[in-house]
């Protein structure tokens, strides 16, 4: 599914990194303030430990290996993966060149202010003037090669240009009435005016960018940081002001540097421009008119007259604004004729034979009849088809609204929110809604009649009750529960609460930071041991993923897993996963110990053409003995792909790889397909190993008798008790894993563990 940004509140916090170094530069600024460190040095202080930070991030970022990329610590080899070919390939080697400009950018900011307190007070300008001119085009270069710029219209250059404008021009103004009075020194009037205009180009751009790109918005977002500092500190060089003044650079410096990394990381994760983003809202008459007043206000009060040329540049604010006002009310026309024509559209489809309220209304519609409603539900109804374009056709569309319209009620309100997304709003109550929208669904899925055939529509309902509740939040409310019908599998009804939105919220947070987690190094695994249960002595381990966020904490498969699968990152992941659990088992076996290694695999990962080829290419690349190697797949996975996962796991088996089915359920139906499956071992859950029904024999009794005869080692996992272990070993099942023997541990804890027992070969 698309990555999305939740709702309002979801904010990722900083990383402690990140939070360390303000808070220690903050402590410097501090001191600085207070006379117990001069001035510069604090400065250099201060922003040393964030330009440090930032540098190394950008270094990892420029050196960083393509997909599938590896955590730069590691010395030993790593199995070859296929590098990313064509547009993709591009990107990435584009977001590395990047990301080693900014960090040579971000470097000689730091330099320029760590050269300060070693520089006599005659020379700090001419090294702050240097500083500057090496970092601007630096920055320069880096944002213009940026991934994902795309050609703006004509329009929107000229929409974009007047805010530079309007925004640089009272930057400039304030600039020009707040330096002190008298002449100027030239280094600090080219400062002031050219920090002003880069500033208000950078500001424009971030805002203009946040949500289509937003790590590309972070890097001008840090380059407007970084620049500005570096433009106040030529200025207050240039008037010789004393060291504490200086201290005002540091904050701009040390949050442009880490803002900087930041972007730079956000881009190079893979991040796609979203097309369908709608524009941050610019506050394009407030901002620059504010600026003007403020400085103008100041201005008056310390010196109490302007100059002529202060008084021409303070008017010349105005036009820039008149200008934007004309093209947002062009713009807004131009959206009601767009709407007019078509709701037009839309009437004249729907038939001479329906009044004009049978026909959708909009969404402002949809607020105001919220607002005017005491109770009820909203229904917000998402189409999807086989072939997109199919929802977004007239006939289809005027389709649609005749069986809204039919199979709600006369009173109830039909609105129409976006090209494929409609709402019902009715007064009928929970039980009633409900009902409504399932006879909603019924009613899509019948086949809407088309030139050139028939498209069959799918539908999610989420729904919101209307009583107590703002308009906006009933449907952001009902939006959320949309949501969740359509992560569930779409053609359904999903009320929404509380417990919903945390999920929906916690899901796009994972949504948000999972790409990328592989470059970052913030993937582990962790073994656990499987042991034979005749003596206890382990024989192997299995392979268990964990994502170490930073931002939300340890991530366990059963959550990750499903994320990675809709953003189609399970690749990826599983690349990573085989390469590390050779890599440790290639470790153990030079101690002489002889055990396998267990992996999970999805049948996504299983049907890739490449999947035999690349397991034994990481077999080689380690010199791993095939045989110590085991592929684990779940059963209940396994049905929809079956003859896929059958010639995969048989490939295996070729190369002398063993193979294992996981969650075996012991069903007539898994019973069936287990003879078609070329499996060596076979994983159960402690469940069967309980007393039979109705004094039958344990289901493990059977399971274990079956595995004799087709050949098949059964391990038990999940073994929490030392009864449920009698039970297994009772049962005649050779392995065993779960808390009762042994738990999950990371391999260091693993190894040591393994000490205890003789090197068995198993």
């Amino acid at each position: 599914m698309p990555v999305t940004h939740p709702a309002a509140g979801a904010r990722s916090r900083p990383p402690l990194p990140d939070l360390a170094v303000s808070l220690a530069g903050a402590l410097f600024v501090l001191a600085g303030a207070a006379g117990l460190v001069p001035g510069p040095a604090a400065v250099a202080l201060a922003v040393a430990g964030g330009c440090a930070l930032a540098c190394v991030r950008l270094a990892w970022l420029a050196g960083a290996p393509p997909a599938p990329p590896d955590p730069p610590t590691s010395p030993e080899p790593s199995a070859p993966a296929t590098p990313p070919t064509g547009r993709r390939a591009r990107r990435v080697a584009l977001s590395r060149r990047v990301a080693g400009i900014l960090d040579v950018a971000v470097l000689a900011a730091g330099l320029t202010v760590a050269v300060l307190p070693l520089s006599e007070p005659a020379h700090r300008l001419p090294v702050a003037l240097a500083g500057l001119a090496v970092t601007a085009p630096l920055y320069a270069v880096a944002l213009l090669r940026l991934p994902g710029r795309s050609r703006l219209s004509a329009r929107e250059r000229l929409r974009r240009g007047v805010d530079v404008a309007g925004l640089g021009v009272s930057l400039v103004f304030a600039g020009w009435v707040l330096l002190p009075p008298g002449p100027v020194p030239p280094a600090a009037r080219a400062a002031s005016v050219g920090g002003a205009l880069a500033l208000a180009v950078l500001l424009v751009a971030a805002l203009a960018e946040r949500r289509r790109r937003p790590g590309a918005a972070r890097c001008h977002t840090g380059a407007a940081a970084t620049l500005g500092g570096l433009a106040l500190l030529v200025v207050l060089l240039a008037y010789a002001a004393p060291d504490r003044a200086v201290l005002a650079v540091a904050p701009l410096l040390l949050a442009g540097a880490l803002v900087t990394a930041a972007g730079a990381r956000r881009t190079a994760a893979g991040e796609r421009p979203r097309t369908g983003a709608a524009p941050a809202p610019w506050p394009g008459l407030t901002a620059p008119a504010g600026i003007a007043a403020l400085a103008a206000g100041q201005h008056l009060w310390t010196v109490g007259e302007f100059t002529a040329p202060a008084i021409a540049l303070g008017l010349s604010v105005i036009p820039p604004m008149v200008v934007r006002e004309v093209l947002a009310a062009a713009d807004q026309r131009r959206r009601a004729e767009r709407l007019a024509a078509s709701e037009a559209r839309l009437r004249h489809l729907v038939g001479d034979d329906h009044s004009a309220a049978a026909a959708p209304v909009d969404r402002a519609g949809l607020v105001r009849a919220l607002d005017r409603r005491a109770g009820g539900a909203l229904l917000v109804v998402d189409l999807h088809g086989a072939d997109e374009t199919a929802v977004l056709d007239a006939p289809v569309l005027a389709e649609v609204v005749h069986r809204l319209r039919a199979g709600a009620g006369p009173h109830d309100v039909v609105a129409r929110l976006t090209d494929t997304e409609f709402a019902v709003l009715t007064d009928v109550g929970p039980v009633l809604a409900y009902a409504l929208g399932t006879r909603l669904l019924v009613a899509l899925a019948e086949p809407c009649p088309r030139p050139g055939g028939a498209s069959r529509i799918r539908a999610s309902v989420g729904l919101a009750e209307t009583t107590g509740g703002e308009p906006e939040d009933v449907l952001r409310q009902a939006d959320l529960a949309r949501r969740r019908a359509v992560q569930l599998g779409r053609d359904r009804v999903e009320w929404y609460d509380a417990y919903l939105e945390e999920q929906l919220v916690r899901r796009l947070d994972l949504e948000r930071e999972l790409p990328g987690a592989v470059a970052r190094g913030e993937l582990d695994l962790v073994y656990q041991p499987v042991l034979a249960l005749a003596d206890r002595l382990p024989v192997g381990t299995e392979a268990l993923l964990r994502w170490r966020s930073p931002v939300l904490g340890t991530v366990l498969p059963e959550e990750l897993l499903p994320v990675a699968a809709d953003l189609d990152l399970l690749g990826e992941l599983g690349r990573w996963v085989l390469d590390r659990a050779c890599r440790q088992l290639a470790d153990w076996s030079e101690g002489g110990r002889e055990l396998w290694m267990a992996v999970n695999v999805t049948p996504r990962e299983l049907a890739a053409p490449d999947f035999v080829a690349r397991t034994a290419t990481a077999l080689a690349a380690y010199d791993v003995p095939p045989e110590r190697l085991v592929v684990e797949v779940a059963e209940p996975a396994v049905a929809a792909e079956l003859s896929t996962v059958v010639a995969r796991l048989a490939g295996l088996r070729s190369l002398g790889v063993r193979t294992a089915l996981d969650d075996f359920r012991a069903e007539h139906a898994s019973l069936a397909q287990l003879r078609r499956l070329p499996i060596d071992l076979l994983k159960v859950g402690p469940h069967l190993v309980g007393p039979g029904v109705d004094g039958q024999r344990p289901l493990i009794d059977v399971v274990a008798n079956l595995g004799d005869r087709l050949g098949l080692e059964v391990v038990v996992e999940g073994l929490e008790s030392d009864a449920q272990v009698a039970g297994a070993r009772r049962a005649g099942c050779h392995y065993g894993q779960g808390f009762a023997l042994a738990r999950p541990a990371p391999a260091e804890r693993v190894e040591a563990w393994f000490e205890e027992f003789p090197s068995t070969p198993r």
